[in-house]
């Protein structure tokens, strides 16, 4: 039985590292209807820029909140240069926008610090904490922890702030929000950087365990397309349950799966991702869609 619990807190902490990438797609799609390809890519050159700044001798709290703030205004410059002049194009055209940003950031993020591998400090203390024999490492709380305090900000963000209930009027109907006065356009760029900024968490929260290189989101990415299918493109707290369950599934599908093992764990989040589209293209927590005739 330890050994199962052992594997569900390992699970956990894999999980929130894809939810906090889940969560970033969901919020450019809540507001935009746009499904980014490129989002991995952005989390990759924020956490190259954390890098930079760590490596310019910064504290890595201090090197974290100028990432953030690079990350927010680098996702609305975004939104404002490759995104808004192909605003209500056909889905085909913004799908390949967005894999060709993907090609140019991972390409740019190669020129800048090449494609040699980097050391990614962790900003959480070694060790473990031992509850009835499970072995629960203080990396994991920290994940568990911010990924928690970012869905908490948000939380605020869109409930109690006027900003927040400008963004939920125009993920829910953009002609009305405009016409009652809300700047819509303004709107989906602080979307966009919202979305970079959570991204460039789950980027620095995952470098630590993987090495630092332009390519390291490549699998993570799939893992939170897993996480969003599961929970509904529409549903941000829908995100982060499903980044949990894909976790804990690719956790225990490896350990007690021999014929998938570590090599196959991968194939977890696409079977996930092909099963919720038969069963319930919705995902969990998606809303149906309901149009006026």
């Amino acid at each position: 039985m330890a050994g199962f619990l052992q594997q569900v807190v390992e699970g956990l902490g894999a999980g929130a590292i894809y939810a906090g990438l889940a969560l970033a797609l969901v919020l450019i799609y809540q507001f935009t209807g746009i499904v980014n390809f490129a989002q991995g890519e952005l989390a990759m050159f924020s956490t190259y820029v954390a890098w930079q700044c760590v490596a310019a001798g910064l504290p890595f709290w201090a090197a974290l909140a100028l990432t953030l703030a690079v990350s927010f205004a680098g996702g609305m410059l975004i939104e404002r240069i490759v995104i808004r002049p192909v605003e209500g194009a056909p889905e085909l055209t913004l799908v390949i926008v967005t894999v060709g940003l993907f090609i140019f950031v991972n390409a740019a993020a190669g020129w800048i610090w090449t494609f040699l591998i980097k050391d990614f400090p962790n900003p959480f203390p070694r060790g473990a904490l031992e509850v009835g024999g499970v072995s629960v490492g203080f990396s994991t709380l920290g994940v568990l922890g911010v990924v928690a305090l970012v869905m908490g900000l948000l939380y605020l963000l869109f409930q109690h702030t006027r900003i927040g209930l400008g963004m939920r009027a125009v993920a829910a109907n953009p002609d009305s929000a405009r016409l009652v006065g809300i700047r819509v356009g303004r709107t989906l760029a602080i979307g966009w950087g919202l979305a970079a900024t959570v991204g460039a968490v789950s980027g620095v929260l995952v470098a630590p365990l993987l090495f630092l290189e332009p390519n390291m989101m490549g699998g993570v990415l799939i893992y939170a397309f897993a996480a969003a299918t599961l929970g509904g493109f529409d549903s941000p707290a829908g995100a982060v349950v499903g980044g949990v369950i894909v976790g804990v599934a690719e956790t225990l599908a490896g350990a007690y799966v021999p014929a998938i093992g570590s090599d196959l764990k991968i194939g977890v989040p696409l079977a996930i991702i092909l099963g919720v589209l038969l069963v319930r293209p919705r995902g969990l927590f998606g809303r149906a869609v309901v149009e006026r005739a």
